[in-house]
């Protein structure tokens, strides 16, 4: 956002932008004036006008209300607008910015307010004063306060924008405590947001002041939490002084009237500590000949007011109520307000805002741009006069007004200065009076120590020598407490490698051998599987569960404590954890976890487990993390490979053998040279050194890591792909050129992985990526896509899932298929009436009907043809013939009944009754078969006629079902019987 400030100077036009600097341009220049108003911004643009915000809790405190915020303003922009010598040639204006009590919601306000003010006065809360002071210098705005006391606000290359109009309270405090040597300090604040605020801000610019500030309490105007606080306050034996941060009784403070009286009750003022109030420091509380209502009319607060110390600003001669009463008279300020009805922080704000006109111009007359940071910085050598005194600053900035110290006599309402402070000089000056202290005795003074700067840590006044040998008695102390606890832990440590439900050393009473043949060989370090392989039970384990071993020799654990405890504290889901050590019967194993699956190459070599790409990036994934883990941890695996990879139940992968190189080491055994097969896995550097496989390094496991994931891809030993023996290879990568690596087609992973094993088996140790790369790389891979081996086989299970149930519907419709055929061939040899009911496992009754008609029908020399034919040839006979019979029948109304031998039987009007039509029906069907066999030929005997015999007759029949096994739907009754005479009676046709 573009901010032009427009200044009509002397009859120059001075425009600031953004940085608000000085440029000059020719009065008649009124085209260019006129052009830039009107690009800015209408409410950003203040033609001629100067506005300071003053920034204050106005309306949330009554007690700061009174301070009359607005006519202190005007009163002081009057004056500088009507002040010759402040030939600033603007106008300079004020606005009143409201300022909660509640610091968060105060500094949410202020930044609110940017647009608001050219510069801003305040805040009065310091617990947001060095955050309001960095958005100030975002703004380039000038930031002027007089209750800032947040130490880091010194820094002026981190706060170039802020400055302070008076000096810091914690000056004068710090200055009044050397004079008195009051070191240890408390301060109790009211219970209001701002007041706890300043009492945290005042404690911490103390300390880094070196003061012991022991104690910060709040408190509200209840009797029994000021009782609470004052008892606290009271516990502190060596307490010198007590800050109160809240509103002054003297100009109406509520909490600290009854806060005083309460201490008057509590023999908390017979002068062991003082009380100094700090909001008095803020302003110039009036004290010549002035009387004060809150001590006058209450002698109990007079006589508890004697152990308090007021510090205020010296007015000189011109108090503040006579200032008051001066502007009352020449009418510049309401008649109808009295003066002690005015908080003096009235004058305080005046002299502000004085001060920043005075900044103002000193940037005018110095030809600066005028920015936050230069009328910050340009405070400097100023003279002028304030409310009620004259004002003066050095060459940095700072105010050198004089305070005074002021106190009572415990009968007296008025106030009498004893000291001046002179700031400056950083002295207390004795002004003849003598401070009056309940009893006549002063709080006692601190240790020297802690007013000597740069001095060495306070002893509070213990001698040297005392100090010293304290100090050679504790050293010796400790030196005695860190030797017996060293043997203690060492004695422990063996205790628990044999005793306890977590030991580290176990024998057969401990352990199962699950294969007794096994049990009295012993096995070389790098014996992996075979019949080195053991499979334990640990009896005593809470888990109980089976483990496998590998073997050392005779131990001593002596020196390896250290390394074991630490391996049995490595615990990580990748990594399978140590349990201890089996030694009996002269074999010396590692025992870790049993994993039902193997090792990592026993999974590779078992061609029954598919693995697909994600199950081989899942494990080798797992390979990853637990790697990385190890890594972090400080741990080099050196004996990294594919035997060295368990896979449990769950196919999770984990790393083992981790950390024993160090643990053999610790044995102090002969080194015996692994075989060559068990080195091709190594990086090139070990195998170059006399002992290769002994140590190992983080790049060298990179290494080892680059030729498992080619086994995984793969799926084959390492370096099968080269046909050459092991000894060959483990030369060729000891002295290359040329490289000697596996060689992985990208048809059995992605390119990114074999990219990635190229980096990881690079020659050069420092080019390999660790771990944690590695893992970023790997999980790119994927491209988002889980490896888990869960989440694989969920993945499988959903796509055999689905697949199932596309199988499933698709057998359920070959069932329906194969149903309706069956049924339909169940109604072709049974009526479909009776067909359902034995479906259902019914029974069917025989039923009568009163006329139907019946037809028989056979072949005319049937056994002649039989006899001149083979038995397959009369099978095709009948089977032609009955064929057009059965087509013929399904023109008609018809039941065919059954077919025995060459005879052919059909019934009409049953099972279905159809009235009177079953005569007609089987007439018709039998002349459509007369008509059909004058055209039939015998495929075996073409030239021979087939002759039929045909019998009809009509009448009542019974007809049901005979037997369970290939029932059959028959007729009985006297019109089958001459149905059939009709035929075999009949003449041929």
């Amino acid at each position: 956002m573009l901010q032009l400030n427009v200044w009509l100077v002397y009859g120059m036009l001075t425009v600031t932008v953004k940085e608000q600097k000085f440029l000059y341009v020719p009065h008649g220049s009124w085209f260019l004036w006129f052009f830039l108003v009107n690009l800015s911004n209408p409410y950003m643009v203040q033609a001629s006008i100067f506005r300071v915000g003053v920034l204050g809790p106005w309306s949330c405190d009554s007690m700061f209300a009174k301070a009359m915020p607005g006519v202190a303003a005007k009163l002081a922009v009057q004056r500088i607008n009507r002040d010759q010598a402040l030939s600033l040639g603007i106008t300079f204006d004020y606005v009143i910015l409201e300022e909660d009590c509640q610091t968060s919601i105060a500094l949410k306000d202020f930044m609110g307010y940017y647009t608001r003010a050219s510069a801003f006065l305040g805040p009065i809360n310091p617990g947001y004063c060095e955050a309001a002071s960095l958005l100030a210098r975002n703004w380039n705005k000038a930031l002027l306060s007089w209750s800032c006391v947040n130490y880091e606000l010194e820094s002026s290359s981190r706060h170039p924008t802020f400055s302070r109009t008076i000096p810091s309270p914690i000056w004068v405090l710090k200055t009044v405590a050397h004079h008195f040597h009051w070191a240890n300090i408390a301060i109790v604040a009211s219970a209001d947001y701002m007041w706890v605020d300043t009492s945290y801000k005042v404690a911490d610019a103390l300390r880094s002041y070196g003061f012991p500030v022991r104690t910060l309490l709040s408190t509200s105007s209840d009797p029994a939490s000021i009782r609470s606080s004052l008892a606290t306050i009271r516990k502190m034996k060596e307490l010198r002084m007590v800050i109160l941060c809240m509103h002054s009784v003297l100009i109406g403070g509520k909490t600290q009237k009854l806060l005083l009286e309460t201490a008057l009750d509590m023999h908390l003022t017979d002068g062991s500590v003082v009380f100094v109030p700090y909001d008095t420091l803020l302003y110039s509380l009036p004290y010549k000949e002035v009387t004060h209502p809150a001590l006058h009319n209450n002698s109990k607060l007079r006589l508890a007011y004697d152990a308090v110390l007021t510090i205020t600003m010296d007015s000189e001669e011109n108090s503040f109520y006579k200032a008051y009463q001066d502007a009352v008279r020449s009418k510049e300020v309401p008649a109808n307000i009295k003066p002690h009805e005015v908080s003096p922080l009235f004058g305080t704000i005046y002299t502000s805002i004085i001060f920043m006109a005075n900044a103002l111009q000193n940037v005018r007359e110095s030809a600066s741009w005028l920015s936050g940071a230069n009328l910050a910085r340009h405070t400097g050598n100023m003279v002028f006069q304030g409310f009620s005194q004259r004002i003066r600053t050095n060459g940095s900035g700072v105010s050198l007004l004089d305070y005074v110290v002021l106190d009572t006599d415990g009968h007296s309402w008025e106030l009498h200065p004893t000291h001046s402070v002179d700031i400056h000089a950083n002295v207390v000056r004795y002004l003849g009076r003598p401070v009056h202290f309940p009893g006549g005795v002063q709080p006692k003074a601190d240790s020297r120590c802690w007013f000597t700067p740069g001095g060495p840590l306070c002893t509070r006044g213990v001698d040297p020598l005392v100090l010293f040998e304290v100090f050679m008695s504790a050293l010796l102390l400790i030196f005695f407490i860190t030797s017996l606890g060293y043997c203690t832990r060492r004695r422990l440590n063996q205790i628990r490698m044999v005793r306890g439900p977590n030991k580290i050393l176990l024998t057969l009473d401990n352990v199962t051998f699950i294969n007794p043949s096994l049990s009295n060989k012993k096995v070389s370090p790098d014996d992996g599987k075979g019949e080195t392989e053991r499979c334990l039970s640990e009896k005593d384990s809470r888990m109980n569960s089976p483990v496998s071993t590998s073997n050392n020799a005779e131990p001593s654990y002596e020196n390896s404590n250290v390394a074991i405890f630490e391996m049995r504290d490595i615990r990580h889901e990748n990594l399978n954890p140590f349990l201890g050590f089996f030694h009996d019967r002269g074999i010396f194993a590692i025992v870790t976890e049993f994993c039902s699956r193997g090792s990592l190459e026993d999974l590779l070599r078992n061609a029954d487990v598919k693995l697909d790409w994600m199950f081989k990036s899942s494990l080798l994934l797992d390979l990853i993390k637990g790697m990385k883990y190890l890594h972090h941890r400080g741990v080099c695996h050196g004996r990294l490979k594919s035997r060295n990879c368990v896979v449990d139940g769950r196919f999770v992968l984990k790393v083992t053998d981790y950390g024993y190189n160090e643990v053999l080491h610790t044995q102090k055994f002969p080194y015996t040279g692994p075989k060559a097969e068990d080195l091709l896995w190594t990086a090139p550097e070990h195998l170059r050194t006399p002992h290769p496989g002994q140590f190992g390094t983080y790049e060298g496991d990179v290494y080892s890591f680059s030729i498992i994931v080619q086994e995984v891809v793969l799926r084959g030993p390492p370096f099968f792909m080269l046909h050459m023996p092991a000894e060959e290879i483990i030369q060729k990568i000891k002295k290359p050129p040329p490289l000697c690596r596996p060689v992985v087609s990208p048809d059995y992973a992605p390119m990114e992985c074999i990219q990635l094993i190229k980096q990881c088996w690079n020659e050069q140790p420092d080019r390999r990526p660790a771990f944690d790369e590695i893992f970023e790389q790997f999980r790119n891979i994927n491209k988002g896509k889980k490896t888990n081996i869960i989440d694989s086989m969920l993945r499988m299970l959903e796509q055999y899932s689905s697949n199932l149930e596309e199988l499933i519907r698709e057998r359920t419709e070959e069932l329906e298929i194969e149903k309706q055929k069956t049924e339909k061939l169940l109604t072709q040899m049974l009526p479909p009436s009776v067909a359902e009911a034995l479906k259902v496992g019914g029974t069917v009754e025989p039923e009568y009907f009163d006329n139907v008609t019946l037809y028989f029908s056979d072949i005319v020399g049937f056994t002649t043809i039989s006899a001149n034919s083979e038995p397959i040839e009369v099978v095709d006979l009948l089977n032609d013939l009955y064929t057009l019979f059965d087509a013929i029948i399904g023109n008609h109304d018809v039941y065919k009944v059954e077919t025995i031998g060459d005879a052919y039987m059909v019934a009409s009007g049953v099972p279905v009754p159809n009235g009177d039509r079953h005569a007609a029906e089987i007439t018709n069907m039998a002349l459509d078969i007369l008509s059909a066999i004058g055209t039939f030929k015998m495929r075996h005997m073409p030239d021979v006629p087939v002759r039929i015999r045909i019998g009809l007759h009509t009448g009542p029949c019974v007809a049901g079902v005979v037997g369970l096994t290939m029932p059959r739907y028959c007729l009985f009754g006297n019109t089958v019987n001459i149905a059939s005479r009709m035929e075999s009676t009949g003449m041929r046709e």
